[in-house]
């Protein structure tokens, strides 16, 4: 059975027009012999009826919910997107079998608001697609070994999307969204940005982390364990997108043989903290802000100096539990991390061409660090999109055929 998932965010099932435009994706693929197992988002965006953040503001802020009944009220969105959908295709004459994510088999550890994928069972789903069903999957959530609902956090429905690809075999997965694919950078900020049409799981895991939002990482680190190809397309689009896969199967094309940056994105909203002292380098800081649930990037630790950074939401919290423990932070707010993303592992002369594309914009790195495939620069937030800009010239990513 030749098996294709597709995954609608939620700009692609907002109205009954972008639901055609999703409905008419899903009949090409049917038109090709695939079984479509499709994975919907909630309804549209924060504001929207049925978004996830408008059914959380149901509940009285000042009201206590347990975490246990908030996954109750979050899995709603998909539950409604997933019906109203599901009409629509039948409308179309198209036999279709709605599943929530424990009736697809999806099963969870407990961890509400944030459970991660144990295992899937998908009878369920292949008896459906053997008598020629559609099957509409509930995305961001699954069932815990209590049998409780759970959501799956940022990303949900990417997660799930891909996890059921693995599961059962897929020739591919589709994300939807509502732009082309993944691009060399932020188009808003990048006139000249391109979609790139080929990336590996790595390069688009990095990309994702270091800030492009177009699908979340965690979704492509379960395709990468089996090697099942993502594609990432437009609603909007017949164009195939950009395709990931495996680093094997993109350089066999020899389509990356000479990229060796894959593209440039952009962290915003950060405040650099530095602790300087004597013998400072041997404090375990960094268990403090763990202890207290504070994320934190960017380390440099040198015997009498510590370096980092947090989010700008939580700057103040972390500067009062250093306080607390005598300690007398600097801290330098309104700053951005831009991230050079590639596969130039080994590759001299990356860093020298970073540091001459901003040297000659007059913008100043504030702290860099480097893994074998991204390197980080921490630049002040007012200079973040010339330095993107800058860093996207430098390299070459704007031109044709870098792809």
């Amino acid at each position: 059975m030749k098996i294709l998932v597709q995954k609608f965010g939620g700009t692609s099932v907002a109205t009954r027009e972008t639901r055609l435009k999703a409905v008419e994706h899903i009949e090409d693929a049917l038109a090709k012999d695939f079984h479509v197992v499709v994975v919907v988002s909630a309804m549209g965006r924060r504001g929207d009826p049925y978004a996830t953040d408008t059914l959380l503001n149901v509940v009285d802020a000042s009201d206590p919910v347990a975490p246990r009944d908030l996954d109750i009220l979050m899995s709603c969105g998909e539950a409604i997107s997933a019906v109203v959908f599901a009409s629509q295709l039948r409308s179309r004459g198209h036999q279709v079998t709605v599943l929530s994510g424990g009736q697809a088999g999806i099963r969870t550890n407990a961890q509400h608001g944030n459970a991660r994928i144990l295992e899937i069972r998908p009878k369920r789903i292949l008896d459906a697609l053997q008598e020629g069903h559609i099957v509409v999957v509930m995305g961001f959530q699954g069932e815990s070994p209590e049998g409780d609902i759970t959501t799956l956090g940022r990303g949900g429905s990417d997660t799930t999307a891909t996890a059921l690809g693995v599961a059962l075999n897929a020739e591919y997965v589709d994300i939807f969204t509502d732009v082309e694919g993944i691009m060399t950078a932020d188009p808003r900020i990048v006139e000249d940005a391109r979609m790139i049409h080929r990336v590996t799981y790595t390069e688009i895991c990095n990309l994702a982390y270091q800030g492009a939002k177009v699908i979340h990482p965690r979704a492509v680190e379960i395709a990468m364990q089996k090697n099942i190809p993502i594609r990432v397309r437009s609603t909007q689009s017949k164009d195939e997108g950009t395709l990931v896969t495996n680093a094997w199967t993109v350089l066999e094309s020899s389509v990356l043989q000479d990229r060796y940056v894959t593209g440039v994105t952009q962290t915003a909203n950060i405040t650099q903290i530095q602790v300087e002292g004597e013998g400072v380098g041997r404090l375990n800081i960094f268990d403090l802000m763990a202890e207290h649930g504070i994320s934190v990037d960017f380390i440099s630790v040198s015997p009498d100096r510590i370096a980092y950074t947090v989010a700008d939401a939580d700057a103040d919290r972390a500067v009062s539990l250093l306080r607390e423990q005598g300690l007398e932070p600097r801290i330098r707010p309104d700053c951005a991390k831009v991230s050079v993303v590639g596969t130039y592992t080994g590759m001299p002369g990356i860093m020298a061409r970073i540091v001459e594309a901003l040297s000659s914009e007059g913008i100043s790195i504030l702290q860099s660090a480097d893994s074998h495939n991204t390197i980080w620069c921490l630049v002040r937030r007012s200079e973040m999109e010339a330095a993107v800009r800058a860093l996207h010239s430098k390299f070459g990513l704007g031109e044709a055929n870098r792809d």
